[in-house]
C-alpha cells in the first residue's frame, strides 16, 4: 500500500506547518472579491489560515491579508472574514 503524502499548508498567521485539511482557506478571486473558501473549491488564489480564533484575530491585527495578496485590503474584508469564521463556529 503506497504512502499517500499529506498536504500541508502555512498559517499566514503562526506561520505554523499543519495538514491542509484542518485549516480554513481564503480566497481572493478574478473579481478581486475576499472570502472564506469553507468548499475549499473556489476559483482564486487561496491563503491558509489556522481553524483557531487567535489566528483569525492575528489576521486584522497584522493586516495580513494585504501582504499576502499584494493588494490593498479593506476593514470591512477583515470584518466579514471575522463574522463568518465566528458565525460558522457558533453553529
Amino acid at each position: 500500500m503506497p504512502n499517500k503524502k499529506i498536504p500541508l499548508r502555512q498559517c499566514i498567521a503562526c506561520r505554523e506547518l499543519k495538514e491542509k485539511k484542518s485549516m480554513l482557506r481564503i480566497v481572493k478571486n478574478s473579481e478581486g472579491e475576499i472570502f472564506l473558501d469553507f468548499s475549499w473549491k473556489a476559483a482564486g488564489r487561496g491563503a491558509y489560515i489556522c481553524d483557531n480564533p487567535d489566528c483569525i484575530k492575528k489576521l486584522k491585527k497584522g493586516r495580513l491579508l494585504n501582504k499576502v495578496f499584494s493588494c490593498a485590503v479593506d476593514d470591512a474584508v477583515y470584518t466579514a472574514v471575522e463574522e463568518e469564521y465566528f458565525g460558522k463556529k457558533q453553529n
